[in-house]
């Protein structure tokens, strides 16, 4: 019965770890996702001051020529 009970406990402590293991990778996984949110949100929004700044210098040239 000892014996059994070892083997039990074994078992138990086996998978706690790999519970642990399982739950420290979904952790670090999530962070690299928010990471990798916060970097494309800011490559985006520097898109899109290039581009705002690109259509002000064409409007202002078109302008320009227009006078």
């Amino acid at each position: 019965m000892a014996n059994q009970n070892n083997q039990q406990n074994d078992k138990n402590v086996a998978q706690n770890i790999k519970n642990t293991a399982g739950n420290a990778f979904h952790a670090a996984h999530r962070g690299l996702e928010v990471t990798e949110d916060a970097a494309m949100n800011a490559v985006d929004a520097t898109a899109n001051a290039v581009d705002n700044l690109t259509n002000n210098k064409k409007n202002q040239n078109n302008n320009r020529n227009n006078q």
